[in-house]
């Protein structure tokens, strides 16, 4: 069977990742054609679609045949590249790349984030019981898109005036809640991102602190010190990265919990244990559908060859449901073990704020548990638009405080 007989939908076109069965489509895809050629369309470039979850972990750690540098999403790759290429982290390869790295894993380690472990549980705890003595909310404005983004924002030192518009910034820079938003929303966007962080760097600049900004303000990388541009360029890559993963996990992991009692039941009971359970989560959401590179030198994948210079495009979204690395992958189960998901990478581009992302997720998934007895879908909810991400912007549930809440939380 050939891929146009697979009828696999534009990727590019964000509409096609919810009318289309996308399970189906990559389930065929792996089977018949796990290296499968897009054509172009409309001025733009075909490129490769990579299904299989074990092609996609070898291209991730294949730094010498592939690299970041020409762009990592859909929407630059096609563009004809980054404008942060070799200056910031998740578009640069090499010495630089592992320089500022290292620089920023210094905000970023386990140990560094002590505190902030704290603040998020603090954070999660009060939030769940507010939410639960209310009764209903949209689980994902009132509860997953405060998290995440007062934790980076927290660690950024961004003023908690600021933070709604960051917020509000962020959406639409990368997704949409409307089939067809305004014209050049998300660039707009994305240049308002830039413009904010240029102010609070100069600010930093003046006034340094502990936080990252700082750090990249004052530190020397490669033996010289960063540019305006690069640092600000770094911030912009650190919020959008900070927010979107934690953020659409969460929204996806109480969707999945209404949808399967049983493991609501599981989570609730303590069969599970938070950080299995988190795993699976992320498993199950993939909110990062894909990340992309490019061939340097001509490189066999499977039965196919990619061609120097080619556009090379990642789907973790399939990867995560490869029979191949999954037992029953269309099952969500909380005790999975072992469970290799991609969704925060692999290889040197493995996610900066992973530890972080975890400790958001299992905050929530242990205030779940210990602070609700019961979760019920009002509504239908809203489904972001999207290329790239995948989740939803809206899901009203109503929440059932639990009898003796808080007797096993610790802070």
């Amino acid at each position: 069977m050939t891929a146009q007989q697979i009828a696999v939908p534009d990727l590019v076109d964000p509409k096609s990742h919810l009318d289309h069965d996308m399970i189906e489509v990559w389930r065929r895809l792996r089977a018949e054609e796990p290296v499968y050629r897009h054509p172009a369309a409309a001025g733009r470039p075909g490129f490769w679609v990579i299904s299989r979850h074990d092609d996609v972990a070898r291209i991730l750690r294949d730094d010498e045949r592939f690299t970041s540098e020409r762009g990592n999403v859909l929407a630059t790759m096609l563009q004809g590249g980054d404008t942060g290429a070799g200056r910031m982290l998740a578009v640069t390869d090499g010495r630089h790349h592992t320089d500022l790295r290292s620089l920023l894993l210094q905000a970023f380690a386990p140990r560094a984030l002590k505190d902030v472990t704290l603040r998020v549980r603090g954070l999660v705890r009060t939030l769940l019981t507010e939410a639960a003595e209310r009764g209903e909310c949209d689980f994902a404005k009132d509860i997953a898109s405060v998290i995440p983004l007062e934790t980076i924002c927290d660690l950024l030192a961004v003023p908690v005036s600021d933070r709604r518009e960051v917020l509000r910034l962020t959406k639409s820079a990368l997704a949409s809640d409307y089939e067809s938003p305004g014209s050049d929303v998300d660039r707009m966007a994305r240049g308002e991102i830039l413009l904010y962080f240029t102010d609070l760097l100069r600010q930093r600049r003046r006034r340094p602190g502990t936080d990252p900004i700082s750090l990249m303000a004052t530190a020397e990388v490669g033996g010289r010190r960063l540019g305006d541009d690069d640092i600000v360029l770094n911030c912009y890559s650190l919020i959008m990265g900070g927010d979107e993963t934690s953020r659409l996990s969460m929204i996806g992991a109480v969707r999945a919990l209404v949808e399967n009692p049983d493991q609501w039941r599981a989570l609730k009971n303590r069969e599970v244990t938070v950080e299995s359970a988190g795993e699976e989560v992320l498993r199950w959401t993939t909110p990062t559908m894909h990340f992309g590179r490019s061939a340097l030198v001509d490189v066999p994948v499977g039965e196919r060859t990619i061609a120097s210079g080619d556009l090379v495009t990642l789907w973790f979204t399939s990867a995560n449901r490869d029979e191949r690395a999954f037992s029953e992958p269309d099952r969500f189960d909380l005790s999975r073990s072992p469970n290799k998901h991609l969704s925060l990478g692999y290889g040197r581009h493995f996610c900066l704020g992973a530890h972080l992302g975890r400790v958001e997720i299992n905050a929530m998934l242990d205030g779940l548990r210990t602070f609700v007895d019961d979760i019920e879908q009002t509504g239908p909810g809203r489904h972001i638009y999207s290329n790239f991400l995948s989740g939803m912007s809206s899901l009203p549930v109503t929440l059932k405080a639990a009898p003796a809440r808080g007797a096993d939380w610790q802070e």
